[in-house]
């Protein structure tokens, strides 16, 4: 049996300094998925690892979408302090070994280790944030979570270029010790959590390695298919097949598992459904149209990386701007439905204007399309986790939580994928058709944006004009999908926020007490 002792309600300091902490730890996580965008290519060379470039990224993303719904869980079994303390310090570890590295097996090993920790971070932070602030003033909380991410995504491949043009790469990796430790330091000191007493939970391993095996999968054919392999190849259309076949696996296990790691009455709630759905369709359309707008930016008007960097930063600011006032209206007044139905119209609104983009477009307008989205945005990715664990107990906050980011780190993943075939079969087909056997710009795989700039202005013309052409459709698909979220998040209902933490016992505590009772009565 679990028992949770209460705690005395921290005071307005100890949530401050306790906020402080976990800032530090979600800027950490946040910065590790964006720093090694600039860095990766010389990092990759010098390790003579080219063509295992791929994995330096993919190993990340894989452990931490394996162990988000795995935090989660324990989370809520066994108390958050000592696993975000553990996660962190994983994260460090990684990071060490990813530091020390001579050789691609010893850097994506710590990318990998580095994955195990990160998948805790981010989702322990929100969980833990549940913890010690009713939902009815988490908003202006969240919604600075939200801008932290805002900030790293601009600041991270500023700061991997920086360092790969400076003092080195392995600062990317050695600059997430002393803040590791200072999230360490902070989380020990201050953070005051109801403990968790009683037996050894039951842990739903069948549930933890199907999950495991089923995202394994899926992130393989998004990071696999048409790069590594044809869609239509044996092997993507073999992990496809092993996906589902694992996922209806995982389904079964969890209908019966005494503690399932995803427990399926999640999915009985109105609200945690409809902004699951919704996250994974946001996931999809801003990571699939961010991962490749640097690049646009780059072959389309001229810019160079750095300058790429810069004008990303409409979006980031806007995304800051509406996160944290979204969130400070929303914990005034305790109203929040209408904030992502119209941030998700609105980012559908700037996936519009982002597809009649031409080369002759003026760079301010440009920018304004790219705020329009970061809008929207802000007003949409913390408030739809909000919405979630308004749903539930804090009992069961961690797993929810959880399972809610594990469905729009997928999203990620797909959207990433399927903009990206999209966009490179459209570019070949068009150069293929429009760009001269002789005219001396090389094969298709080879342009850089240096080279673009130095060829014959027919021939720069030619590609600049494949490169807007192949991908501008593509935001025009996304369009209805992001629809698709602005009609179910109109369906959410406004229940209202909670003044108090609700600390429900969990269910096996309920089966224990009542087979007590029934004991005791006969």
């Amino acid at each position: 049996m679990t028992d949770v002792l209460p705690q005395p309600q921290p005071t307005k300091r100890s949530i401050l300094l306790i906020f402080a902490g976990l800032m530090v730890t979600m800027l950490l996580a946040s910065l590790d998925q964006t720093i090694f965008s600039t860095a990766l290519p010389t990092i990759v060379g010098e390790l003579n690892g080219v063509n295992h470039m791929l994995w330096v990224t993919t190993a990340y993303i894989l452990a931490s979408t394996i162990m988000l719904p795995v935090y989660g869980k324990l989370g809520d079994l066994i108390g958050r302090k000592g696993l975000f303390i553990g996660a962190i310090s994983l994260f460090i570890l990684g990071s060490i070994i990813g530091g020390i590295s001579r050789d691609m097996t010893w850097l994506i090993t710590g990318r990998a280790i580095q994955g195990l920790g990160g998948g805790g971070l981010m989702t322990l932070s929100q969980a833990i944030i549940a913890d010690v602030i009713p939902a009815r003033e988490r908003g202006r909380y969240t919604g600075i979570m939200g801008g932290v991410f805002a900030l790293s995504s601009v600041a991270g491949p500023l700061l991997g270029g920086w360092f790969t043009e400076g003092i080195g790469w392995r600062w990317a990796f050695w600059m997430n010790i002393p803040l590791g430790i200072l999230a360490i330091v902070s989380v020990v000191v201050f953070l005051r959590l109801p403990r968790h007493t009683g037996g050894v939970p039951k842990l739903d391993y069948a549930g933890m390695g199907l999950l495991a095996v089923t995202s394994t999968c899926l992130v393989l054919v998004t990071t696999w298919g048409g790069t590594t392999y044809d869609w239509n190849s044996l092997t993507i259309t073999g992990l496809i097949a092993a996906t589902v076949i694992a996922g209806v696996a995982f389904v079964i296990v969890e209908h019966s598992a005494p503690q399932a790691i995803m427990p399926l009455h999640l999915f009985k709630d109105r609200n945690f459904v409809l902004t699951t759905i919704a996250g994974l369709i946001t996931g999809i359309a801003m990571f699939g149209a961010l991962a490749y707008l640097p690049t646009y930016l780059q072959m389309v008007t001229g810019a160079g990386a750095t300058q790429a960097g810069f004008l990303m930063i409409p979006i980031m600011a806007a995304l800051l701007i509406s996160s944290i006032g979204s969130g400070q209206l929303v914990s005034r007044f305790g109203r929040y439905k209408w904030f992502p139905v119209a941030g998700t119209a609105i980012v559908a609104a700037a996936l519009l204007l982002m597809s009649t983009m031409t080369p002759e477009l003026p760079t301010w307008i440009l920018c304004s399309y790219l705020a329009l989205m970061g809008l929207g945005l802000g007003m949409t990715m913390q408030l739809l986790i909000l919405i979630v664990q308004n749903s539930f107990p804090v009992s069961e906050v961690g797993t929810a939580t959880a399972s809610n980011n594990y469905f729009r780190q997928i999203g990620a993943s797909l959207g990433a994928a399927v903009v990206g075939s999209l966009f490179v079969t459209k570019l070949t087909s068009i150069l293929g058709e429009r760009l001269p056997a002789d005219s001396g710009a090389g094969g298709n795989n080879s342009f850089t944006p240096d080279l673009v700039r130095h060829l014959p202005s027919a021939v720069r013309e030619t590609i600049i004009g494949a490169y807007n052409n192949a991908l501008t459709p593509v935001f025009l698909y996304l369009v209805p999908i992001m629809l698709v979220a602005v009609t179910l998040l109109m369906f959410v209902k406004e229940k209202p926020l909670a003044t108090t933490i609700e600390r429900a016992p969990h269910p096996e505590s309920l089966e224990t007490e009542l087979a007590d009772l029934t004991g005791a009565s006969v």
